[in-house]
C-alpha cells in the first residue's frame, strides 16, 4: 500500500458509487492523471443510493484491482464512505491528498437527491476529515452514457479547486447535464434547490405468495429560484454547490429556544450557560489550497 515519498505533482484519491467497474470512475481517472498522482478506492459492486452508510456487521475487504494499468487501485467491500475511510488510514497511510474526487456518477445528485447520494457521501466523508472534495454527476442515468462534453469542464473544476482552494469542511456537489445538441452555457456556484421525491411501490408477490416491493417514484421540485441547481440544470449550466456536514438548523436554534419549553413541568429552571457565537461555515477553518 500507498507509503512513498510526498510527489511533486498533487495527490488525488478517485472514489465512487458505482463500483470500479464503472465508466464514470474511468473518466475520472483519465482526466485526474493529467492533474496529479492518482491513487483509487473504489466499491467492489454497485452502491448507488447509500447515503452515508458505514459497515460495521460484517468485516471489510480491501484487494488490489489491475483494471487500470499502472496505477495504484484497490476495490473495497463496503460502502463510498468505507472506502474513504480505509484509503485515508490504510492504503494513504502518513500521506495526505491534495483533493478527493468522486464519480462520475450516473444521473443526477442535485437537490434533494444529495442526501441519498453515494456519490456525494465519499466526498463529504473527506471533507469530515479535512480534506477538499468533490463529487461529480452527470444527469444521464444510461451506462452508455456520453461524457465527451463533461471532460474538459471536470477538468477545469478540478484544476480551480487545486490552485484556488475548497473551504475546509466543505465538499463541492458537481452536477453535469445530460450531452445534448447544444454545448454547455458555463457553470453556476447555486444553492441546493428543494425538492422530494413521490414515491410509488410496485408490489408483486414471490413463489410463496409472500409480496415484495419495487421502490419507484417521480422527482418533484418545488424550487424554481434562479440561484437553484435545477434551474442552473434546466439552463444547460453546471450547478456547483458547496456541501457542509454540520446538518444543523442555526437560523431556527434562537427562536425555538425562546419558544419551547425544555424543562420538565415542576422542575426548577437550570442557569443559562453562557450563549455560544453562532456558527459560520467559516468556523471550520480558512479556505486549504493544498489540503
Amino acid at each position: 500500500m500507498s507509503n512513498a515519498a510526498t510527489s511533486p505533482r498533487p495527490l488525488i484519491l478517485i472514489s465512487n458509487d458505482d463500483s470500479i467497474a464503472a465508466p464514470g470512475i474511468a473518466v475520472l481517472v483519465r482526466v485526474m492523471q493529467r492533474l496529479g498522482e492518482v491513487i483509487v478506492v473504489a466499491p467492489a459492486s454497485p452502491q448507488s443510493g447509500m447515503g452515508h452508510a458505514i459497515t460495521l456487521a460484517e468485516p471489510l475487504r480491501l484487494d488490489r484491482s489491475h483494471l487500470f494499468e499502472g496505477l495504484e487501485a484497490y476495490t473495497c467491500s463496503g460502502t463510498p464512505a468505507d472506502c474513504v475511510k480505509i484509503a485515508k488510514h490504510l492504503v494513504l497511510k502518513d500521506r495526505r491528498p491534495d483533493l478527493v474526487v468522486s464519480g462520475v456518477n450516473h444521473g443526477s445528485n442535485a437537490s434533494v437527491n444529495v442526501i441519498y447520494s453515494g456519490t456525494m457521501s465519499a466526498a463529504i466523508e473527506a471533507a469530515i476529515e479535512g480534506l477538499p472534495a468533490i463529487g461529480f454527476s452527470l444527469c444521464d442515468f444510461s451506462h452508455q452514457a456520453d461524457f465527451s462534453h463533461a471532460e474538459p469542464w471536470i477538468e477545469h473544476i478540478a484544476r480551480e479547486a487545486l490552485a484556488k482552494g475548497i473551504p475546509t469542511g466543505t465538499a463541492l456537489n458537481v452536477n453535469i447535464p445530460k450531452k445534448s445538441n447544444d454545448p454547455i452555457v458555463g457553470a453556476r456556484l447555486c444553492r441546493q434547490a428543494k425538492a422530494k421525491w413521490q414515491e410509488e411501490f410496485d408490489t408483486r408477490q414471490d413463489p410463496y405468495n409472500r409480496p415484495y416491493y419495487w421502490v419507484l417514484g417521480n422527482f418533484l421540485n418545488e424550487d424554481n429560484g434562479e440561484d437553484t441547481d435545477e434551474w442552473a440544470l434546466a439552463h444547460n449550466y453546471i450547478s456547483i454547490v458547496p456541501c457542509q456536514f454540520d446538518l444543523t438548523a442555526h437560523h431556527h436554534l434562537q427562536s425555538m429556544n425562546s419558544a419551547w419549553e425544555l424543562q420538565l413541568p415542576g422542575r426548577p429552571t437550570p442557569a443559562e450557560p453562557t450563549q455560544p457565537h453562532p456558527v459560520s461555515p467559516g468556523d471550520y477553518g480558512p479556505a486549504n489550497p493544498q489540503g
